[in-house]
Formats: structure tokens, C-alpha cells, sequence
């Protein structure tokens, strides 16, 4: 049985839903899960359903030229059709912190993420053994000022090579050059502090120490030229005090980084984030 996901954006008319229900059932398909949001300002339309296919013999292509002459076109919609069986690739792009690493490495092993990982990516070799350790490639490309061309190269060989389809940043420490933006566009994946702007630079937590905060989180966005102006996936706070020592801070923030990034990576392996104007609509 072919089981797919299918997300939809377009603008609100009426008689969608109940076009899309009634097509599904016109192809004997069995909708699953829908869910559906209407933004009025924009007025603009979004959904998500997962539905079963009793076909055997539909194949992927044939069903998405269907539904494109039979449905999309129509109501002029946007959207994106996915197998369900075909898991997602994602390489992971780091540098010397290891804590986002550690977590979602861990959590792939644990079969928590529904996604493959082909490859690791660092401009230092400094944590080699521990993709070694699970197993995965590690490939070492040099990214400065002076070789940002040559990086940004080889990158994208081993992306293509690997037939990669997002990319998560676990606290790489590189801007993303514009032309790896525009291939892997509302695909690669950044987690940072949410003191941006307010603390920016090498060392946040000591800023946010000094200045006596309350309260410290961590988000997760799609990356874009703008630096950490992405669309948002994902966001966590936890509260401090002036009991709390800078390294207090450090250890309370990478614990936020990890789950607010491992939480962003999932929801989109599981097809669950839709950008529209610099925003996201995240589906439960």
C-alpha cells in the first residue's frame, strides 16, 4: 500500500478541503491525518494530510502529474508530495562543539529521527572519532576567508554525491555562502541562542550573565542570506537566576540548543514545516 504526505499551500477559496477529500477518495486513497490553517491576513490556505493508497501499481511520478492536472492546477496551489517509505538525507555540518552532535547522533541511533545520515561535514577535524564511533563518513573541507570558494566547492560535490536533501548546522561555526543557500533553500537548518541581537559575538552566555537576565532559550530557523533572520521552526526558554554561575548558564543554554534543534529536525523529516513569507506554519 502506498502511504504519502502531501503539503499544500495556496490561496483560501472555498470548497478546498473538501476538493482535496474528494480526490483522494477518487483515486481509492484513505486520508489518515489533515490538518489545515487559514492565515486572514495573507489569506493564504495551508495543509498537511497523510493518506493510504490502496494501488499497488501507482507510482509516485504518475500520482503527482495527476494530482497536478487534476487538483493543483485548479486552485493554483503550491505544494510538495513525499513517499512516506523514503527517508529523508540529511548531512550535518559542524566544527569543534560536540553537544548538538552527541544528541541528535544519539537520537538517529535510537531510531527516534526518521531520516538518514550519509555524511558529517567540519571545517576541523577535531571530531572525527566521534562520527567514526557511529559509523558515519567524515569528510574534512577547510572553509577561512582565503579558501571560502574551494569550501564551499567541495561542499557542494560531497552534497551532491550523496544525494543529500537538508542539511542541519550542530553549531558550525561558518556563514553559509548564498549559492549553498539558493541550492538547499528553506533546507538547511541553524540552531543559535535566542539572545541574538542583544548578545551577539563569541561569548553570549558571559553577556547575558553580566547584564543579570532572567530568562535564556535557544532557536531553531532555516537559514537565509540574512544572518539568523530565517524562518523559525522551533524555540525553548528556561529561566536563570543570580544564583546561577556563567558556566550555570553555558550548561543550561546547550541543553536548550540540543532539544530545540533535535525537535526542529524532526518536524521537518517528518514534512511538517511549511515557510511562506518568512514565516513558518509548524503542523502538530
Amino acid at each position: 500500500m502506498q502511504k504519502i504526505t502531501i503539503l499544500i499551500h495556496c490561496e483560501d477559496k472555498k470548497a478546498i478541503i473538501a476538493s482535496v477529500t474528494n480526490y483522494i477518495a477518487s483515486i481509492d486513497g484513505n486520508i489518515t491525518y489533515l490538518d489545515q490553517h487559514v492565515d486572514p491576513d495573507e489569506n493564504v490556505f495551508f495543509m498537511r494530510l497523510e493518506c493510504e493508497l490502496s494501488k499497488a501499481d501507482w507510482k509516485i511520478e504518475a500520482i503527482k502529474s495527476h494530482f497536478q492536472t487534476n487538483l493543483a492546477a485548479p486552485f493554483n496551489m503550491t505544494w510538495a508530495m513525499y513517499p512516506q517509505d523514503e527517508k529523508p538525507k540529511m548531512a550535518l555540518f559542524i566544527s569543534k562543539y560536540d553537544h548538538c552532535l552527541y544528541d541528535l547522533l544519539g537520537r538517529f541511533s535510537a531510531g527516534e529521527l526518521p531520516l538518514e545520515i550519509p555524511l558529517i561535514i567540519s571545517n576541523h577535524e577535531d571530531l572525527k572519532s566521534v562520527a567514526e564511533r557511529f559509523d558515519i563518513p567524515f569528510f574534512y573541507v577547510p572553509f577561512t576567508k582565503d579558501t571560502k570558494e574551494e569550501g564551499e566547492k567541495a561542499q557542494i560535490e560531497l552534497l551532491k554525491r550523496f544525494d543529500i536533501d537538508f542539511i542541519v548546522l550542530a553549531r558550525y561555526m561558518q556563514i553559509i555562502t548564498p549559492k549553498l543557500i539558493e541550492l538547499y533553500q528553506n533546507r538547511i537548518i541553524n540552531i543559535h541562542h535566542s539572545f541574538l541581537p542583544a548578545f551577539p559575538g563569541a561569548k553570549p552566555y558571559h553577556s547575558a550573565f553580566k547584564r543579570g537576565v532572567k530568562i535564556i532559550g535557544a532557536t531553531s530557523h532555516y537559514v537565509t542570506e540574512e544572518l539568523d533572520e530565517g524562518p523559525i521552526i522551533e524555540q525553548d526558554i528556561t529561566r536563570v537566576s543570580h544564583s546561577h554561575s556563567i558556566e550555570d548558564f553555558i550548561t543550561k543554554g546547550r541543553d536548550l540548543e540540543r532539544m530545540v534543534l533535535a525537535r526542529a529536525v524532526k518536524l521537518h523529516a517528518e514534512r511538517k514545516t511549511i515557510v511562506y513569507n518568512n514565516k513558518t506554519v509548524v503542523f502538530s
